[in-house]
């Protein structure tokens, strides 16, 4: 692949890649990693990539970084960060969560996963189970108990705001 190219798709689909990242592996930092990988595995190797299918095919990278990265053991590995002292500067201090975001976190993985594939990256259910590489049955299952998952979230908190 010619550096051009990678850059026009690199333009066109960084942030999809990057929100699919984050939703799969619910952080930012990692998820930034996932990006910068897969760019460079583009660069690197000479891929042939169908035209209209550039999105699907990405996606279905990143999928499988992912899944690399979670059966590497490098998370297992982390220690956390002592707690940091609070600063007045920080950005996730300056805005607050949406309650759907803050519900999305709060889905296992295999559902934040199909939804965000689904929803926020407008893919058909064949499409999803394709890049999961599920079954279009299990894709549909998934949905049905996230968005399921997700309504009991978000009753529970309008329930915690009323008391």
């Amino acid at each position: 692949m010619n550096n051009d190219y990678v850059l026009r798709l690199y333009d066109e689909y960084a942030q999809d890649v990057f929100r699919f990242a984050c939703s799969y592996l619910n952080s930012y930092h990692d998820a930034q990693d996932i990006v910068h990988n897969l760019f460079l595995k583009l660069l690197k190797n000479n891929y042939r990539i169908s035209d209209g299918k550039e999105k699907s095919y990405i996606l279905k990278m990143t999928a499988n970084l992912c899944k690399d990265f979670l059966k590497s053991g490098v998370k297992q590995n982390e220690k956390p960060f002592e707690i940091l002292p609070e600063s007045e500067n920080r950005v996730s201090d300056r805005f607050e969560k949406s309650e759907l975001l803050c519900a999305l976190e709060n889905l296992p993985g295999e559902y934040r996963t199909v939804i965000h594939l689904h929803f926020y990256e407008d893919l058909t259910v064949k499409e999803t189970a394709r890049v999961l590489k599920l079954t279009q049955s299990c894709v549909s299952m998934r949905l049905t108990r996230a968005k399921s998952m997700l309504k009991e979230l978000l009753k529970e908190d309008e329930n915690e705001k009323q008391i």
